[in-house]
Formats: C-alpha cells, structure tokens, sequence
C-alpha cells in the first residue's frame, strides 16, 4: 500500500474519530390517542438530555393488541418497549415477550413512591409474587362526569327532595346513583333527557369494566387470585346483588345503548343525553375542552361511589411500559425507564396531562386542582382493582362477555344462574391452563 493511501486511511479514521457516535433510536409501541401524544412530548425532552430518539409509535385501539401479539409472537424487534395493558401481564411475563423489571423497581424504590395499587395490578406478576415486568405509566381508572346545570336547578333540587328525601348532588353511594338516574330518566320530554350512560360494550372489556366497578363497592370479587378459585366467589350474594343493581341502571340509559364504551360515554355529555356517564378518566379531558363539548363550563365530576356497607372501589384502567425481551437494545431501553420514573420526569409527565401513578404527585394540591377531574382521580387510584392478569385472560373475558351480555341488555335468565355459568365457564378455563 502507498504512502499517500496510508496517510489517506489515517486521515478518514481520525476524522471518524472526532465524529459522535451515532445515537441509539428507541421505539415504543402504544394505542393511538392523547397519552401516546404526551409521551411523545416527553420523549422529545429525553432526546435534547441524552442524544437518544425515542419515537412512539402508534395503532388505533381495535388494533393495538392485534398488532403488539403478532410482534411478540414473531419474536421481532420492531419495538423496544410496549405501553401494555395491565391484564398483558400473566403473558408478558410467562411467554417471555417482557423483560423482567424487578431490580429496576427495586433500585428506584417504586414500590414507595407509586400507588400499591399501580404497582400490584400495572406492574407485577404473579399477583403478591414481588416480581414486577412493567413500569406504571398511564393509570388510570373508572370515574363520572355530570351536567351540573341539571343538578343545581332550583325545580329539579325540590322536586328530587320530595320525591326522595334528600339533597340532589354528586351520589356517595350506588343507592344514591340509581336514584338520581331514574329521576333524570325522561324519554318523553321535550327534549328527552335520560339518567345515566354505563359501559355496555361485549368485544372487548368495556361491560366488565363497569359492571365490576360496582361489583366490587358491594363486596363482591372476581375470585381468589392466590389459588385461582371461582366458584362461590364470583357468583357470590353480593356479586349477584351488585349484577341486578347493574341492569337495573341498564334501564335508565338512552336508547340504543347495548354497545358503548368510550366515545358514547363522552356523546352522553356532550350531546345532552344523560345526567351521568361512567367513562376511565383520560377520556374526561375532551369535556372540558369547550370547542368538543358545548356544556363543558357545566360539566362537573366525581369518583365512584360506595357500596352498601361503605367500601368504594372502581375499576382499574391504564397500562404500564414495559421492556421488549426481544429488542437487542434492552439496556439504553432501561436508561429510559430510569428516566421516566424520576420524580422531576413524572412531574412533567402529569403537567403535560399524562395520568402519573407517582403518590406524592397525585396527593399534591398542584395535581388535585390542575384540572376539574383531577381531585376524582386522585381518590380513585387509590382504591382501584383490576380484572385478571393471566396468560389466558382473553378467554375469560370473552366467556363473560356471552353470561352478561345476554342478562343486562336482553333479559336473559337469572342474575344468579348468570353469575354461576360465568363460574363454571372460568373454572373450567382455569383448570385447562392452570393457576400461575
């Protein structure tokens, strides 16, 4: 080789040299809407800190799951992290598409900082195992808005205290809830009005949501989670009672109203329909943005009430971030977890409207008046419980799909002979695939 070629490979080799290194992209897959926006937002902030890019990469929501379970099961490294759902888990961790987060959880002390809640049902698996595969991110939970126009009008305030007996206001109990629904239950006025608008939606989760927010304020359960039993549990006295109080709000909403979730929830609001509509809160900013709800100067807000005996819980939404087992970039991916749960981070992340499951944030008077739904949330995530985390959860799902379906919105059989075939239905499932 020549001189002038040797001085030519040296000259490119330490102009290389001089040159940064090119910087580590990471991609993240989540649902298209607002959160993933944030996100994004917050991940543009990550790059300006360390050189790393992080996209978040989007798919509507009827093809999330599809789409991240063909890449699981592909073992492909599209992505590097997941915003999964909670329920993800029990696969996640058994399949091995998620990378275990536990020394992660353990050096940053998230077990102190974020709610229990969001740690036990966003983050580990098995269930009281202190094994954790996801970090809480989004959280997320069952929560009301309502037309406080309706409530506060002088004729309707009188009318509701003689008729029941006491002041109209935001309900403190389910009891309270269905009273106020029938009172508001109009279909023969001009214009109609109705009561209340609850989840009724059966190809996902959206009838399991909101059935089991109730549910679970009147003492009833899903199961043990422990030993996976069933039978006596889910078809338990209270779960029955809390099934018939389920359809009996059924009857109060607006017509054709046997498959709604999200968007319908906000519709009843913002097209003057219900006095009430059970929705997860990060469907909430859109009414008080005047420019989608035209009532949104009088739309107010309220956690789920309480049950019979006083326990109030609700429905467990949002999802966790988890690591790709199979992204060949899992330790720059942990860097960025690292990142995301640091207080300063999580702080931006709930300004910039992200629903952050950090307590000390959440119990902050800066986070319960930033918005009017805030301080709702606040008393939600701390009493939220989740549906079921195993690897099979889909066919439980969809198996109590079929049971409720037929009862709440077709009068079909007994609250009870309903509630026992979801029993026999699960525990045959469960002892298909076994307990984890």
């Amino acid at each position: 080789m020549s001189k002038q070629m040797w001085i030519g490979l040296l000259a490119a080799a330490m102009l290389a040299a001089d040159r940064p290194a090119a910087a580590t992209e990471l991609t993240i897959l989540w649902a298209e809407w607002d959160p993933a926006n944030y996100l994004q937002e917050l991940a543009n902030e990550y790059e300006k800190e360390t050189g790393v890019k992080v996209t978040v990469e989007t798919v509507n929501w009827p093809g999330f799951q599809d789409k991240a379970f063909m890449e699981f099961n592909a073992h492909g490294d599209s992505y590097d992290m997941v915003v999964g759902d909670s329920q993800w888990l029990g696969a996640g961790a058994t399949e091995g598409h998620y990378f275990e987060l536990t020394d992660l959880v353990r050096q940053l002390d998230l077990t102190k900082v974020m709610t229990p809640a969001s740690m036990t049902y966003h983050s580990e698996y098995p269930k009281g195992s202190g094994r954790y595969w996801a970090i809480p991110l989004e959280a997320d939970a069952v929560g009301w808005a309502y037309r406080k126009d309706w409530f506060e009008d002088p004729s309707e305030t009188k009318a509701f205290k003689e008729k029941y007996g006491y002041d109209l206001a935001p309900p403190k109990t389910w009891m309270q809830l269905r009273d106020i629904a029938e009172f508001f239950y109009r279909p023969h006025a001009n214009p109609p009005r109705y009561g209340v608008a609850i989840y009724t939606e059966q190809h996902g989760d959206g009838l399991i949501m909101g059935f089991i927010s109730e549910l679970f304020s009147y003492g009833g359960e899903l199961g043990d989670y422990a030993t996976c039993a069933v039978d006596g549990i889910v078809n338990s006295p209270q779960a029955v009672r809390a099934l018939k109080a389920y359809k009996e709000l059924y009857s109060f909403t607006p017509p054709d109203w046997a498959n709604t979730t999200n968007r319908e929830e906000d519709l009843a609001i913002t097209g003057n329909l219900a006095a009430m509509s059970m929705n997860f809160f990060a469907f909430f900013p859109a009414l008080v943005n005047p420019s989608i709800n035209p009532n949104a100067s009088v739309t107010g807000f309220f956690a789920s009430p309480a049950g019979p005996n006083g326990e109030r819980f609700t429905a467990l939404g949002g999802q966790g971030i988890s690591i790709v087992s199979y992204s060949h970039k899992q330790k720059e991916a942990r860097k960025f977890l690292e990142w995301l749960s640091r207080d300063d981070t999580q702080q931006k992340w709930a300004d910039l409207g992200g629903y952050t499951a950090d307590a000390r944030i959440l119990e902050s008077p800066r986070f319960r008046n930033a918005t009017p739904y805030n301080d709702a949330f606040y008393q939600s995530l701390f009493v939220v419980k989740d549906f079921w985390a195993e690897p099979y959860y889909a066919k439980l799902v969809d198996q109590m799909n079929a049971r409720l379906g037929p009862y709440i919105l077709k009068d079909g059989g007994s609250a009870k002979e309903t509630l026992d075939g979801i029993a026999a239905d699960w525990k045959a499932t469960i002892a298909e695939h076994g307990c984890k």
